[in-house]
């Protein structure tokens, strides 16, 4: 008789998995965008007041490029 084989749901999970799955999903809700969307929105406003300038527009640039370089593993571990 033959045991079987243990599913890939099954084995234990590390703690950066499961991180990543809660980051995973919690980005994914309605609340990130939200506020993602906010912030973008609180950027474009503040423009006037910076006149639009490039350390204003350096801010976003940053900002985006680390969150998308930091989802980009968290979404291929998940």
């Amino acid at each position: 008789m033959d045991s079987p084989t243990p599913s890939p749901d099954s084995t234990p999970k590390s703690i950066f998995e499961r991180f990543a799955s809660s980051v995973t999903k919690a980005t994914g809700s309605s609340v990130a965008f939200i506020i993602a969307f906010l912030t973008v929105i609180v950027w474009a406003v503040t423009g006037p007041l910076f006149h639009y300038s490039e350390t204003w527009q350096l801010v976003i640039n940053t900002g985006t490029t680390i969150v998308t370089f930091l989802m980009v593993f968290l979404i291929q571990k998940a």
